[in-house]
């Protein structure tokens, strides 16, 4: 008896399940980037963010260069808590007043508004004034002590037209901005170093400011050098409402003086200023 060829099965179609599964993936992948989303939204709202120093305003504290960590918690929540400013919170929510010297970063007024640094030299109802370069806080001199020059590099981020050519000098052949120091001591103990590059009496010399409610006065620590709360819009920033200051500086996570070539990894050791890292405030 011949056998009779059989006739292979069909091959089955493709599972349901597959499309299924690889909706399911892509599903999981988009919640994990929402929650990673939310989780950078709240921390850099609520706890810590990250600023980059962009100009010399803050000499000799702050380097072109330095990347800083500013807590976020110090003065209360507002609007420019959040990123980009959305208008999220109403007012200003669990606010702290800061303290006399405190560094602290704030939203700039005005339509080109962007990221700013400061000292607070001034609270609500202070009076101030700027005298022969002195600051005058009611009606008493800030005590501010001659000290050492503060001698800084030449590098790519601060070069001659940032220094001037009145400060530059040469330290064992190599080029250097040297600024006169002075350190300055405020009322609650706060002492920091500023530097005075000469006599400008539009900025040494001013009127006496009284200090608004919820409003802070605030400085650079470049007293020569920093467009402030000394002068109005557009020259300055005037005195800055408490709902902009959006955290206070902590600490310096890296530091680098502008030589670093992206297709140069090398380049990135080469040009930190190691120094630099973990200094305080």
């Amino acid at each position: 008896m011949v056998d009779t060829p059989q006739s292979s099965p069909d091959p089955s179609p493709p599972s349901a399940s597959q499309p299924t599964a690889k909706a399911s993936e892509g599903k999981e992948t988009l919640r994990f980037f929402l929650k990673l989303a939310l989780f950078v939204f709240i921390l850099r709202s609520f706890i810590v963010t990250s600023f980059v120093i962009p100009s010399e305003s803050m000499l000799p504290r702050l380097l072109i260069g330095d990347y800083l960590f500013v807590t976020k918690w110090n003065y209360g929540y507002s609007r420019w808590s959040l990123p980009f400013g959305v208008p999220l919170l109403p007012g200003r929510v669990l606010g702290r007043d800061p303290a006399r010297g405190d560094v602290v970063v704030f939203r700039s007024p005005g339509p080109d508004d962007h990221d700013v640094i400061k000292r607070v030299i001034g609270l609500p109802g202070d009076r101030i004034e700027v005298r022969g370069g002195q600051v005058i806080l009611n009606g008493r001199p800030v005590p501010k002590q001659r000290v050492a020059d503060f001698i800084l590099p030449l590098t790519p981020n601060f070069g001659p037209a940032q220094c001037g050519a009145s400060f530059q000098d040469m330290i064992d052949g190599k080029p250097v901005c040297r600024y006169p120091r002075f350190r300055e001591t405020l009322p609650n103990g706060k002492s920091y170093d500023v530097l005075d590059q000469g006599n400008f009496p539009d900025r040494d010399d001013t009127v006496v400011y009284t200090v608004p409610a919820r409003h802070v006065f605030l400085m650079g620590d470049n007293r020569d050098d920093s467009a402030d709360s000394r002068f109005a819009p557009p020259m300055g920033m005037g005195m800055i409402p408490m709902e902009r200051l959006e955290g206070r500086a902590a600490v310096t996570f890296f530091s680098t003086d502008g030589s670093a070539e992206w297709i140069k990894p090398w380049t990135w050791v080469s040009a930190a200023r190691w120094s630099r890292i973990g200094e305080g405030f």
